[in-house]
């Protein structure tokens, strides 16, 4: 005995295919509404995704305009938030995150106002943290070597070399690493 394609109370067609299309404000706010549903998005991760799905420009951006109206778009707000939490959990340098929010889209004088929540002292404790925790793992190398080693990996988090070679220089310093006089030169990054 032959079964049917429509047991169980459906049929061959998805469910999708026999509701009628979306206008196209509808689906920008579809669009929207889910992508924002996992994770908070800049207005231009928004636009991107709104583009990709050939969403007219002019339905895209009523639809985002009304969106931070009532506030599920928030740049500077994602901005803040993005610093505090990829300093914190990553240890990345003002340079790093001013980075990654502008290739987010976010505009530059949020970006300027997200990380002047960070001030000197606090990245510099952060080096300090990142530089502690992966002192041990350095010894036995040496001295030049451990500096760059060290000093790189601040480098690669946005620290500046001034600060990264000082940080390094201290912690090697307060291990009981003798410094040698003269070698003040510039170091590459590995």
């Amino acid at each position: 005995m032959a079964r049917s394609s429509q047991g169980r109370g459906g049929s061959s067609e998805s469910r999708a295919s026999q509701e009628p299309p979306l206008d196209p404000e509808e689906q920008a706010r579809a669009v929207c509404l889910r992508l924002l549903t996992g994770t908070p998005r800049t207005r231009r991760q928004l636009a991107d995704a709104m583009r990709k799905r050939e969403i007219p420009d002019d339905v895209a951006q009523h639809v985002l305009e009304r969106f931070e109206d009532v506030g599920l778009i928030d740049d500077q707000a994602f901005a803040n938030a993005w610093v505090e939490s990829r300093h914190r959990g990553r240890g990345l340098a003002r340079r790093a995150l001013a980075r990654e929010l502008h290739h987010r889209g976010v505009d530059a004088e949020l970006v300027t106002e997200a990380v002047g929540l960070l001030d000197a002292d606090q990245e510099e404790a952060t080096a300090r943290e990142l530089v502690g925790r992966r002192l041990a793992g350095t010894r036995g190398l040496d001295r030049d070597k451990r500096i760059r080693r060290l000093a790189g990996m601040l480098a690669r988090k946005g620290y500046s070399e001034g600060l990264a070679l000082k940080v390094v220089r201290d912690a090697l310093a307060q291990e009981g690493v003798a410094e040698e006089a003269g070698e003040d030169g510039p170091w590459l990054w590995e």
